[in-house]
């Protein structure tokens, strides 16, 4: 989210008087009733039946163990990212395995006859200039051409997203940018621009350790006592403690961090709320730190630029039954989804790059799990695509990338083809997410896997018929993806805490971690550098 916007949607703004709701742009004729049941599309959803298999039933050992050097569960970020430094740096006896068809993690994709789609991670700020490795992956990747005279990497210009990229439906009427401006008056202004003094300040910040207050990766930060508090008391708390009370700023901040972390403002600890706006400094010769790089697919873009030498290393349709650790090595069970054979692996080396409580099962630790139980709360998401023709739409900004409603519950929705290069499209994907944070995630995720597609549907269709209301008769397909577990909340804590050090340790030295859960945020860096940390640990001793 751009928070740079703000100064520029502020600057000399008089006391504003409510804005009343507005006219549509183009008549819609009769409001389009029609019951959702009657939009096609399914429920797609991550492999939870299979992923189950692991959780309630107990496999016997394979019969042979083909030998590898390393073998890397989990093709999400971390894993990939794992396997590629693994192979850059002379390793190629590796093998990926995903329970999935497609690698990605939370990163993955769908696709139609209009465009790519993502199913999660949508986007990467630009990011911090110390991250050399990220930095040369990009460049790897295509999305950085090069450096200009002053060092600054310079960005595929059709990777940076597009104008218009923001849009917030408030007070009857779109406006640009998503920092809450249009109907607030004089004082609720100058509580954002309280928040956002006090953001610079914390992003100028350096602990008394001489490191950056907020870093990225997160393990990166100081350590500074003082900044170390914040993780004791939740973003809502530390807020009220500076007089940020006011409906918009709580909502704004709230949405940032239901966002990124799918957790409330209310949960989350401040050091995590505070890192998520403090955090990006990035610089480059043509886009400030603010700045976002977007593909039709998401991040699945970068998922395949990770995959690009990794040709036949990545299983899928596998899942991890059990690691056992040896004197010598790793035994590793899986079973071949499709035939229902069970296999194995004996490597020297093993990175569990999936969740902690993934982990907890492969390894049959209890007292890994019991931890992970007390800790750890993953929640649950739920992602939807809708198929759309031409919408009608409220006055205000026009449609953007990024498109939010004030109040709703949802995220709002992205629009997948806003990158292609033709402006009028016959019709668009559009991406609704949907944190599920109502109740505890354990609730929420019992309530998600029972729904059908038409209660999805139809909790798409109502929100977002309050800005198309069209939409029920533009909408030709709705499928919906229901992550069970999508990201661990950074709760109090949860960064400062000795959890996630001491769960990150490798067993022995043959199985290693490596997963956004172990760095409290589910970023892409962070993902990225825990799969770096986990190939240098194999390196060392080869």
């Amino acid at each position: 989210m751009r928070r740079s916007e703000f100064i520029r949607l502020t600057a000399g703004m008089a006391a504003a008087a409510p804005v009343v709701a507005a006219p549509l742009l183009h008549a819609c004729g009769p409001k389009s009733g029609g019951a959702a049941a009657l939009v096609p599309g399914e429920i797609i959803g991550a492999s939870a039946a299979a992923g189950h298999l692991l959780r309630d039933h107990t496999f016997n050992a394979p019969a042979e163990y083909e030998a590898k050097e390393a073998v890397i569960i989990g093709a999400g970020v971390s894993g990939l990212s794992a396997a590629r430094y693994l192979v850059q740096h002379g390793v190629r006896d590796v093998v990926v395995l995903d329970l999935e068809n497609q690698p990605g993690g939370n990163a993955t994709w769908g696709g139609n006859a209009f465009s790519k789609y993502p199913w999660g991670a949508h986007y990467v700020p630009v990011p911090n200039n110390n991250l050399v490795e990220y930095l040369d992956f990009l460049q790897d990747a295509k999305v950085i051409t090069g450096y200009d005279e002053a060092g600054l990497p310079v960005y595929d210009e059709f990777y940076l997203c597009h104008d218009p990229e923001e849009r917030l439906y408030i007070n009857g009427q779109w406006q640009e940018g998503l920092v809450p401006n249009l109907g607030l008056n004089t004082a609720q202004l100058a509580e954002f621009r309280q928040f956002f003094k006090l953001i610079g300040d914390f992003k100028k910040l350096k602990g008394a350790d001489g490191l950056d207050a907020f870093s990225i990766p997160v393990d990166t930060s100081s350590r500074d006592e003082s900044l170390r508090a914040l993780d004791r008391v939740t973003m809502k708390e530390w807020m009220d403690s500076h007089h940020l009370t006011n409906e918009y700023i709580r909502w704004y901040v709230d949405y940032c961090t239901r966002d990124d972390f799918g957790t409330p403002f209310g949960q989350v600890s401040a050091w995590a709320g505070i890192h998520y706006f403090a955090s990006r400094k990035g610089r480059a010769a043509n886009a400030a730190y603010s700045d976002v790089l977007t593909w039709e697919n998401g991040n699945g873009f970068l998922i395949e630029a990770l995959r690009k030498h990794l040709d036949g290393k990545v299983m899928t349709g596998a899942l991890a039954t059990s690691v056992k650790p040896g004197p010598a090595g790793v035994e590793i069970s899986y079973l071949d989804v499709a035939s229902r054979q069970l296999r194995g692996f004996e490597a020297r080396h093993c990175i569990i790059a999936a969740p902690q409580f993934v982990a907890a099962r492969l390894l049959h630790d209890t007292e890994r799990g019991k931890a992970v139980t007390r800790h750890f709360r993953y929640v649950p998401w739920m992602v939807a695509n809708l198929t759309v023709g031409e919408l009608s739409e409220r006055a205000g900004q026009p449609g953007s990338w990024d498109n939010v409603i004030y109040g709703s519950p949802s995220l709002g929705y992205v629009d997948a083809t806003h990158q292609q290069i033709q402006q009028r499209k016959e019709k668009r994907n559009l991406t609704y997410y949907l944190p599920l944070t109502h109740v505890a995630p354990e609730a929420a995720r019992k309530e998600a896997y029972q729904a059908s597609h038409e209660f999805w549907s139809e909790k798409v269709l109502s929100d977002l018929e309050r800005v198309h209301p069209d939409i029920r008769r533009q909408t030709e397909r709705i499928d919906i993806m229901l992550w069970g577990h999508a990201m661990v909340q950074p709760l109090p804590g949860m960064i400062h805490g000795d959890v996630r050090s001491s769960l990150a340790k490798s067993i022995g030295e043959h199985v290693h971690f490596a997963h956004t859960d172990l760095a409290g945020v589910s970023i892409f860096e962070e993902g990225f550098y825990q799969g770096l940390k986990a190939a240098r640990k194999i390196l060392q001793q080869t």
